[in-house]
C-alpha cells in the first residue's frame, strides 16, 4: 500500500486568519466566537465569524490554497495534481443575494427581471430568474456559482488539469474530502492531491433553518457540557497537500503525519437525528481502524464531532465508550471556532496533524462540567501523541473517520 503524507496546511477560522494564529490561540484555550448581528432581520447571536461581516467563500478558498502551496513548497502550475475541495454551503450566500434582488425587482417593478407568458407552454407567466442587465455582477458569474466551482476555481488557481472532485456529504464534508484525496494516491492516481474544505455558511438562510430546528445556542457553544445549548455556526477552511511517501522524500519535503486510513458510512435513518445506537457511526470507526491496522488501545487522542448539540454529544460519547479504553484523550474544538459546518472535519484534521508534530493535545474550549465520563483536555498539554482519530458525523447520517500517524 503507498503511504500519504500531509506535507503542507493552510487553516482560517475564527480563531486566527493563519494555522499558527488559530493553533495558538487555541492552545491557550480562547474561543473566536462573539455575539454579531449580520444581518438586521435577524437578532444577535453568538458567531465564529472571521472578521465582523461573513466572509466571502471565492475569496477564503484562494486565500486558502496560496497558503497552503507556500506552506508545503510547490509552485503553480501544477497540472498533475489532484483537487478534492469539498463544501457543504457552498456558494449559498451568492445565491440568497441573487434571489433577494430578484424579489426586490420583482416588488419594485423594477426592469432588470424579464416575465415571459407561456412558458413551457403552461399558459402562465414566469419570472426569469437572472438578471438580464449585463451591469448586474451576477449577469456575468452565476455559472461560478454552482455547487461544484469551488474546486474547479481551485483547479484553475493552481493550473491543475487532472483530477477534479467536489464533495458534498453536509458535516462530514472535510474529512470525506480528504479521504477521497488519500484514495487517489493510495490507488496510484496522483502523486500530489490538494484537498480540504472551506466552508462561509452565515447567511440568513442557514441561520433561520437551524434556528427553526432549536439547534443553536443562545450563549456560546459548549461541547460535551452539562448545560450545552447547542451549536454555534463558525466559517473557516483548511486545506492540505497529500502526497505519497515516495513524492514527499524526492523533493525533501516537511512531513506534518501520516494518514493510515478513513471509514464511511451512512446511517439510512433520518434527514438530522442520528441513529439512536450508533450503529453506523461505530461501523465507520472500525472500518477505519481496520483498514489502518490499528486497534482501539493504539489511539491516544479522539478530536470528537462535539457539536455541542443534546443529542450528538450524547451519542457520540457513548460510542466512544463503547469502543475505547476510558484513558483515551478526547476534545472538541468547535467551542473554539464554531460549527464550521462541511469544513469542520477538515480543521480537525489540521489540528491533530499539529497535535502530532508538536506533541500537544488542544483543550475543549467550552466545557466546564462534563456530563459524560471520558478523558476530556481540559487544557492543552505537553504528552506522547503517535496515534489519533478524527471524528465528523453529519445530517442524513453521513459518519467519516480519519486516522493520523506521528
Amino acid at each position: 500500500m503507498v503511504k500519504v503524507v500531509v506535507t503542507g496546511i493552510s487553516l482560517v477560522s475564527a480563531l486566527g486568519k493563519s494555522l499558527v494564529d488559530s493553533w495558538q490561540q487555541l492552545l491557550a484555550g480562547k474561543s473566536g466566537i462573539h455575539i454579531y448581528q449580520p444581518f438586521p432581520e435577524l437578532e444577535p447571536r453568538p458567531l465564529g465569524l472571521i472578521d465582523k461581516q461573513p466572509a466571502q467563500l471565492r475569496v477564503l478558498t484562494q486565500q486558502l490554497v496560496a497558503s497552503v502551496l507556500q506552506d508545503a513548497g510547490l509552485v503553480s502550475p501544477l497540472p498533475n495534481c489532484g483537487v478534492v475541495i469539498g463544501s457543504s454551503r457552498s456558494h449559498q450566500a451568492a445565491w440568497e443575494e441573487m434571489a433577494r434582488w430578484m424579489y426586490l425587482e420583482v416588488e419594485s417593478g423594477g426592469s432588470n427581471v424579464e416575465t415571459r407568458h407561456g412558458a413551457s407552454g403552461s399558459g402562465g407567466s414566469e419570472i426569469n430568474i437572472f438578471p438580464s442587465h449585463p451591469s448586474h455582477p451576477t449577469y456575468s458569474c452565476w455559472l461560478d456559482t454552482l455547487p461544484h466551482m469551488n474546486a474547479i476555481a481551485t483547479a484553475r488557481q493552481i493550473g491543475a488539469t487532472g483530477i477534479v472532485l467536489a464533495p458534498m456529504a453536509a458535516c462530514a464534508t472535510g474529512i470525506w474530502a480528504i479521504a477521497q484525496a488519500t484514495f487517489l494516491i493510495q490507488s496510484g492516481q496522483c502523486q500530489q492531491v490538494l484537498t480540504g474544505a472551506t466552508e462561509a455558511a452565515i447567511t440568513p438562510l442557514t441561520l433561520t433553518g437551524f434556528q427553526k430546528m432549536g439547534a443553536l445556542a443562545k450563549t456560546g457553544a459548549y461541547p460535551f457540557d452539562l448545560h450545552r445549548e447547542g451549536l454555534v455556526l463558525g466559517e473557516g477552511g483548511a486545506m492540505l497537500i497529500l502526497e505519497s511517501a515516495e513524492s514527499a522524500k524526492q523533493r525533501q519535503a516537511k512531513v506534518y503525519g501520516k494518514i493510515l486510513g478513513f471509514g464511511l458510512t451512512t446511517d439510512a435513518y433520518h434527514p438530522n437525528t442520528p441513529e439512536p445506537a450508533g450503529k453506523s457511526a461505530i461501523a465507520a470507526i472500525k472500518q477505519c481502524l481496520e483498514r489502518s491496522h490499528l486497534t482501539p488501545k493504539d489511539i491516544d487522542y479522539i478530536h470528537a464531532h462535539g457539536t455541542a448539540t443534546q443529542i450528538n454529544d450524547k451519542i457520540e460519547s457513548k460510542i466512544i465508550q463503547s469502543l475505547f479504553p476510558q484513558s483515551v484523550s478526547v476534545s472538541s474544538t468547535k467551542g473554539a471556532t464554531g460549527h464550521t459546518i462541511g469544513a469542520s472535519g477538515a480543521l480537525g484534521v489540521a489540528f491533530c496533524l499539529m497535535a502530532l508534530q508538536q506533541q500537544i493535545l488542544p483543550p475543549c474550549v467550552g466545557l466546564k462540567q462534563p456530563e459524560f465520563d471520558l478523558n476530556f483536555v481540559s487544557e492543552a498539554h505537553q504528552t506522547k501523541v503517535e496515534r489519533v482519530l478524527c471524528f465528523s458525523f453529519g445530517f442524513g447520517g453521513q459518519n467519516a473517520v480519519l486516522a493520523l500517524e506521528k
